[in-house]
């Protein structure tokens, strides 16, 4: 199989008008794939060389909201080892730093966690409690070859995007909390490391003076075929303090509302005790 590296997003949009051209990211997912049989391709067709979709840069100013541009190729290490994303968007560097293993972290990237749409992906609960948006790229002319979406839109089931036909994932954008917001993530899995999120939650909580709660972001990931947020708990949480009292409220409303799903790793019962467990967590923020 032939592995094509173009250097422009040109001769990108070009090989991949190749039947059978696939795109490659990091390859830890696809290569997998490939190789047990489950996916096929003519042609892999390596993002790595086009500067445009790596690396990581802020946007916004002069009155406009700071965010961070994270190139789709840009990997999990490198994402990691950023003083930005660590001191602004703690939640996500707790996420990649569970994420996999360094071998893993070294070669996977943003853009395939995104399009591998896993319930599980352990990027996608904080990207979405943030109000992270992607970045598509086509080869239409003229600046027609860009368009936006919420990430909560681009991951429409477990495996699937919005994706259109000749487009790639070129970034995600994700705006930088402002003061007062607290960020929280947890994973659980079955073992200490290497785990596969059995439920994993990202809690993202804007606080006014005396710790009231004035906005809550709260996404689960593992619970269903897309990464789920509850509006009902959230409301919940909206004008108290962070007490057992309250996030135990919200708890019995998430175990109320979630749909969680059997599979090998968990029962949806154990799931479904766990989304509401991981809240009371929260107490310690």
């Amino acid at each position: 199989m032939n592995v094509l590296f173009p250097r422009t997003r040109a001769e990108l949009f070009q090989t991949l008008a190749e039947p059978g051209a696939r795109v490659l990211a990091g390859g830890t997912d696809l290569l997998v794939r490939l190789r047990s049989g489950r996916e096929t391709a003519a042609a892999l067709v390596s993002l790595d060389k086009i500067p445009e979709l790596r690396g990581i840069s802020e946007t916004g100013g002069e009155g406009l909201g700071r965010g961070l541009r994270l190139g789709a190729t840009t990997t999990h290490t490198e994402l990691l080892a950023h003083p930005l994303v660590r001191a602004r968007l703690p939640m996500l560097a707790q996420a990649l730093s569970e994420l996999g293993s360094p071998p893993i972290r070294n070669m996977g990237t943003l853009g395939g966690n995104t399009c591998t749409a896993s319930p599980a992906g352990d990027t996608l609960p904080p990207l979405m409690a943030l109000g992270a948006e992607v970045e598509l790229a086509s080869a239409r002319p003229h600046g027609a070859g860009t368009r936006r979406l919420p990430l909560a839109e681009f991951i429409t089931g477990p495996g699937r995007t919005a994706l259109a036909p000749g487009e790639v994932l070129a970034a995600v954008h994700v705006p930088l909390p402002g003061a007062g917001w607290m960020q929280h993530f947890e994973k659980v899995g079955r073992r200490n490391a290497l785990a596969v999120a059995v439920v994993s939650l990202a809690a993202l909580l804007r606080t006014e003076r005396g710790g009231t709660v004035a906005e809550a972001r709260l996404a689960w990931g593992s619970v269903g075929p897309t990464v789920w947020r509850c509006p009902e708990a959230e409301a919940v949480l909206v004008g108290r303090r962070l007490s057992l009292t309250a996030l135990g409220e919200a708890a019995a409303v998430v175990r109320a509302h979630v749909k969680p799903m059997d599979d090998v790793r968990a029962s949806a019962d154990y799931r479904r005790t766990v989304a509401g467990n991981l809240l009371l967590r929260l107490v310690a923020l």
